[in-house]
């Protein structure tokens, strides 16, 4: 079967690629501006903000199932109405839809939260993302909507690359000890959408891992597995910035866990500390 991954050329859609080529798994792939690995055949441009561009690419690929994973941040037209395109694409064509969302459509007002709790965001990226989810489940039943959390990487993700820049001095800035998350590695997320989407599970899941750590330990953790010098890394607390968003929001992915075969390792364990 072929599936296409939507956003293909960003950090997870790579690894899902990189997943696929793994398993000898039929794989094709959108980006917006600029494809992603050239290994990849199959690469097509695509605006999820043009509803008929969405459709015509969907019926050219004629995919068994769309693993939907971009992000437009807090950009309306991008996070929320271009996956209400993708879900309406879907359904018209009777296709699988694995719709990654994330945690910041909680608030963090409970800190524990599970996949029977409803959406309540307080900042604009949050707010789209719950839209997205509520017109993924609308439109399509069938489909499987996965929230997750800081997404990490044998060095190649934005938190990676941030607490090594911070260390370096080449960034300003700090990581807050009072902003707390359940961080996930990539590739078992990855390999838990994979999961997902070769099956016919439908509803929410939670695809983070069981360590609930702030963004400066976390950062701690990657500098102590890369030999970096751990006093450099500068701390701050999120509520003295006075910066918008949730602070403690730790997924409870049990359920889930329950549900698939992919264990998602908590942070101490995949970066040598567990």
């Amino acid at each position: 079967m072929t599936v296409l991954i939507i956003g293909g050329s960003g950090f997870l859609g790579a690894e899902l690629l990189r997943k696929a080529r793994a398993e000898g798994w039929d794989a094709a792939a959108t980006f917006h501006s600029c494809p992603g690995d050239p290994a990849v055949d199959a690469w097509h441009q695509l605006d999820i903000r043009d509803p008929v561009r969405v459709e015509a690419v969907l019926t050219a690929v004629a995919p068994r199932a769309v693993i939907e994973v971009t992000s437009g941040g807090a950009d309306w037209k991008v996070t929320a109405d271009g996956s209400i395109h993708v879900a309406m694409a879907t359904a018209k064509l009777g296709i699988r839809l694995v719709h990654v969302s994330s945690d910041a459509v909680f608030s963090g007002s409970r800190v524990h939260y599970d996949e029977t709790c409803a959406p309540d965001p307080v900042t604009p990226y949050g707010a789209a993302k719950a839209a997205a989810e509520t017109a993924v489940r609308l439109l399509c039943p069938d489909a499987a909507v996965a929230r997750t959390s800081l997404i990490i990487g044998n060095g190649r993700s934005e938190h990676e690359r941030l607490a090594h820049a911070l260390i370096a001095g080449t960034r300003e800035g700090v990581l807050f000890t009072d902003d707390v998350r359940c961080p996930v590695h990539v590739e078992d997320l990855a390999a838990a959408l994979w999961e997902l989407a070769r099956s016919d599970a439908a509803g929410l899941f939670h695809l983070a891992g069981p360590d609930a750590l702030s963004r400066y330990d976390l950062g701690m953790h990657i500098a102590r597995r890369d030999g970096l010098d751990t006093s450099r890394l500068p701390a701050g607390r999120r509520v003295d910035a006075r910066l918008p968003g949730p602070l403690d929001v730790r997924l409870d992915s049990r359920a889930t866990q329950h549900r698939l075969s992919t264990r998602l390792r908590g942070a101490r364990e995949f970066l040598g500390e567990g």
